[in-house]
């Protein structure tokens, strides 16, 4: 038989070795779940710069054609919509111009006067026809009469087609007026008045400055170390300095291809959202990319 007294201690020195190996697993498996952490924190690294925010873009509104101011509708700091009527040189001339081209194309007294005639002449036609078959009269008249009502038939075509092309001179017409009007490009404000109305306007010299600011454009300069970690469509967050103030969303979509060897920078454009037009454009601001560690590549064609 066993002795029971000399087993006992066997077995607490085996339970205590095996103690002492599963703490030292756990130690172990804790040491690689901490490192497995900073490694995946490591992936994504905020990295702030210093940027400009400024207008989508920049319209120096002018008309197509030259002459004096008329009339502007709007002053600096308006807010104006694509499409508004801003205000106009002056366009008598060409508005008489419009109104008479509308009576012409409203003229059709000439057209029911051939209308008429080639009526009397289709039944003078017929009459003549049936006097030749009683041979009542000439060959020579009958075939007078069927020229008259050929000739009628082409007069009419041809007021027709003078009417038609009156028509078109109303659409010339209205195109000369709107061409002396100032219609806004963009969604945006009014900058700058260059122009007041009496001035004249010639082929160099713009009227209106307007600024489209929705969405605003931010520009940022990128040292190379990071080229390959800011890709087009990523998200950042934009930080206007003071009094403004306040974190905003934007989003990437213009990483430069190609890069500035003197001072060893790169371009990025941001579009950041505006649409009731609080942010102002023209102020200095801070960005903040997540940038990620092991990205190399731009987005675009692989070779």
């Amino acid at each position: 038989m066993r002795d029971v007294g000399v087993e006992r201690p066997q077995q607490m020195r085996t339970v205590n070795r095996n103690a002492r190996w599963s703490r030292r697993i756990c130690c172990v498996c804790c040491a690689f779940l901490l490192l497995a952490q900073d490694a995946q924190a490591d992936q994504l690294v905020s990295s702030t710069f210093d940027c400009l925010i400024e207008p989508q873009q920049v319209v120096k509104l002018a008309s197509s054609m030259v002459g004096v101011v008329a009339e502007l509708h709007v002053d600096r700091g308006d807010v104006v919509s694509k499409g508004q009527i801003l205000g106009k040189l002056e366009d008598g001339v060409e508005e008489a111009n419009l109104a008479l081209a509308n009576a012409r194309a409203r003229n059709v007294y000439t057209i029911r006067s051939i209308e008429a005639r080639l009526e009397f002449l289709s039944k003078k036609h017929g009459r003549a026809g049936e006097l030749f078959s009683k041979q009542i009269v000439s060959q020579a008249t009958a075939e007078e009469a069927a020229a008259e009502v050929k000739t009628s038939e082409q007069q009419l075509k041809e007021a027709e087609l003078n009417l038609e092309v009156a028509r078109l001179d109303v659409v010339r017409a209205e195109e000369v007026v709107r061409q002396r009007q100032l219609r806004s490009p963009v969604d945006g404000v009014v900058v700058e008045r260059l122009l007041v109305p009496g001035e004249y306007r010639n082929e160099q010299s713009p009227i209106l400055t307007l600024a489209q600011i929705d969405p605003l454009r931010v520009e940022v300069i990128v040292p190379i170390s990071h080229y390959g970690r800011i890709r087009a469509g990523s998200g950042a967050k934009v930080q206007p300095e003071q009094p403004v103030g306040g974190e905003y969303d934007a989003t990437v979509k213009i990483v430069d291809r190609v890069l500035d060897a003197g001072s060893g920078t790169f371009g990025v454009r941001l579009e950041l959202p505006n649409p009731d037009l609080s942010l102002p454009a023209g102020i200095r601001c801070r960005v903040v990319f997540e940038l990620e560690r092991d990205q190399i590549s731009l987005s675009g064609p692989k070779r």
